[in-house]
């Protein structure tokens, strides 16, 4: 590695303060490298091997002048020059085998991490990603991901590469002459001493750099989607944005001049001392030469030899920093990868295999995870009102049955746990107290895959992807067939819309759908569920936003959807909690009463309250 690259990394020492490089971690990242031991292997001895073959020049060249040239030996010329140029040849294809491992250790890395990363987050439970910066989470998979590559190829390969050209170069030092090589070392410090103050100013420059360009990047990403572009229209406000992005993007131009600056002066002093060192050796070296104590070929050699100490000297001048820095981005993948994961299948779980549909929810209780147990550093702060929102009990001693191809209408006030009591049903939670039983079996016996694809779900807002219909359709069913599209898309009342457009199935719906209206979306999630062909569909007020003429499109589309299927519905329109086979009406968590529309209605309980606003056209919820 050059020095205009070591002074281009960050040496952060502020971000290792107190760090060390221990035991456990260094075996983690080995055991993590494993599948790359034997590539690692032959990258060390490329570099090993590329440092021997650098003294082979200078150290020829001392023979030239020393032999060759006094008794005028063409022979000797000749085979002294062409050893020179194989062996340049052969450093250079040594370093091509160098760069080529090097790039195969680091990209696999890369690739292994960032797999091993997206699998896990997968995993993670819902409230992971209801408390995490999105923003954040892709830097550990893109930025950390590329520091921990380092860890393994660009510092380390560096390190070892320092450290052996600086041991063979000196060996051959002082084999040709000791008191010149303590010479060239006793000005050692004059490159260390000013390099670790500058690093120290190069370090404050590149992490505002990185501060600000993680502002702009944050800027870009909340502007340039759909709704923050909308937003940003709406208010007129694309002056003051343009004006706090170029007040940003400027602090960053007249940082990276600086630093260019700094980079350039600091390698320009390197050079002076550089040459200083070099004209001394040469001085003391030529008295030598003089006195008949050293040869002319063994001063030209030294002073080829001597510039090969300065560099590497100074690049272990901060190698610690150098290390933790970059295993510090090891172990904030690990950070990670470590986060807990409570939803998991038991080892002897069991497949769902043939869906009947039933549901039992055996004396439930229910409280959301605290920010500080899900918390990943780095990724979110949690707030104490948060911590105190998790401690408090959602859903108490919830107990209530669903018999297969029953449609149930959930009903409650706005908090109720209405979203809640439906989101155990797929376990995207798991219960705290009870339990939540699917088919006669608890939840957590089953196998998340089967369980899920025995349950669809369409909420409110669905979300489509930036992809085509089609595509998204069949992220239901990935090999459905272009007949299994149409008989979906027709039964969910969206296929003459799709039909119309230009290019059908293929259409791009645009980021969040946001191409389609609400209805639309609606009737796509629908069809995408039908695909599916579930046991139960979960509606969470499938219908509440939508118009007179949607709702009633959508209506007729979910009619299909819930035909012979069990329904549990949250839902705002009469038509749908009056036909209920069930209402469950919630309040605070607790199940306060059950049964048909006429039998809560004549009750006068709350369903009923709630039902007289409902009729008044009032939202309750």
């Amino acid at each position: 590695m050059s020095m205009a690259m070591h002074m281009m990394w960050p040496r952060d020492k502020s971000s290792v303060e107190g760090a060390r490089i221990d035991r456990e971690s260094a075996l983690r990242i080995w055991r993590f490298a494993a599948p790359y031991r034997s590539l690692v292997a032959g990258f060390l001895f490329t570099v090993i091997l590329g440092s021997v073959l650098g003294l082979v020049p200078p150290l020829l060249f001392g023979r030239i002048i020393d032999q060759a040239i006094p008794n005028q030996d063409r022979r000797l010329l000749g085979i002294f020059a062409a050893a020179i140029v194989g062996a340049s040849l052969l450093a250079g294809v040594v370093g091509l085998f160098e760069r080529y491992w090097s790039s195969r250790i680091g990209e696999g890395v890369i690739y292994d991490l960032r797999v091993a990363l997206f699998d896990h987050v997968q995993k993670l439970p819902l409230a992971f990603f209801t408390r995490t910066q999105t923003g954040a989470l892709t830097n550990r998979l893109n930025n950390d991901v590329i520091g921990a590559q380092r860890a393994l190829t660009a510092t380390l390969g560096t390190v070892v590469s320092n450290v052996i050209t600086l041991v063979t170069t000196l060996i051959a030092m002082f084999v040709l002459e000791w008191r010149l090589t303590l010479l060239a070392l006793i000005l050692t410090p004059f490159f260390v001493l000013p390099y670790r103050r500058i690093g120290q100013i190069q370090q404050s420059i590149t992490r505002e750099s990185m501060d600000l360009n993680a502002k702009m990047n944050t800027t870009m990403t909340e502007r340039f989607n759909v709704s923050g572009a909308l937003l940003v229209k709406l208010f007129g406000r694309g002056g003051d944005e343009l004006e706090l992005f170029a007040s940003r993007a400027s602090r960053v131009r007249d940082i990276g001049v600086r630093s260019a600056i700094f980079t350039r002066g600091f390698m320009t002093m390197l050079a002076l001392l550089g040459s200083i060192g070099t004209a001394l050796v040469y001085g003391l070296g030529g008295l030598f030469a003089i006195d008949g104590s050293f040869s002319v070929g063994e001063l030209a050699a030294m002073g080829l030899l001597v510039g090969r100490i300065y560099m590497p000297l100074t690049g272990l001048t901060n190698a610690r920093i150098d290390v933790l820095t970059a295993l510090v981005s090891f172990d904030r993948v690990f950070e990670v990868l470590d986060a807990p994961s409570p939803l998991v299948d038991a080892p002897d779980a069991v497949t769902v295999a043939n869906p009947e549909g039933r549901i039992e929810f055996v004396d439930v209780s229910f409280r959301y995870p605290r920010s500080d147990e899900m918390i990943v550093p780095g990724l979110e702060t949690p707030t104490s009102t948060e911590s105190e929102v998790g401690q408090a009990p959602v859903l108490r001693d919830l107990s209530f049955t669903i018999e297969p191809g029953q449609l149930v209408a959930i009903v409650g006030p706005s908090g109720a746990g209405k979203t809640t009591i439906t989101s155990l049903v797929p376990r995207l939670y798991d219960v705290t107290e009870g339990s939540v039983r699917f088919d006669g079996r608890d939840v957590r016996e089953l196998t998340q895959e089967s369980l899920r694809a025995a349950i669809g779900v369409v909420v409110q807002d669905p979300h489509l992807f930036h992809e085509s219909i089609g595509d998204n359709l069949r992220y239901a069913k990935p090999d459905a067939t272009a007949a299994e599209l149409i008989k979906a898309s027709k039964a969910a009342q969206i296929h003459d819309l799709i039909d119309g457009l230009p290019s059908g199935f293929d259409t791009v719906v645009g980021e969040r759908g946001y191409r389609m209206s609400g209805g639309e979306k609606q009737r796509l999630s629908i069809a995408r569920m039908l695909l599916k062909d579930p046991a139960v569909v979960i509606l969470d007020e499938a219908t509440s936003h939508l118009d007179s003429e949607n709702e009633a499109l959508v209506q007729d589309a979910l009619a299909e959807a819930l035909a012979g299927r069990t329904a549990v519905v949250i839902a705002h329109r009469l038509s749908t909690i009056t036909q209920a086979d069930q209402i469950l009406v919630v309040e605070e968590g607790r199940l306060v009463e059950h049964g048909t529309h006429h039998e809560l209605l004549t009750a006068g309980g709350l369903y009923a309250d709630l039902y007289h606003l409902l009729v008044r056209g009032e939202p309750v919820g």
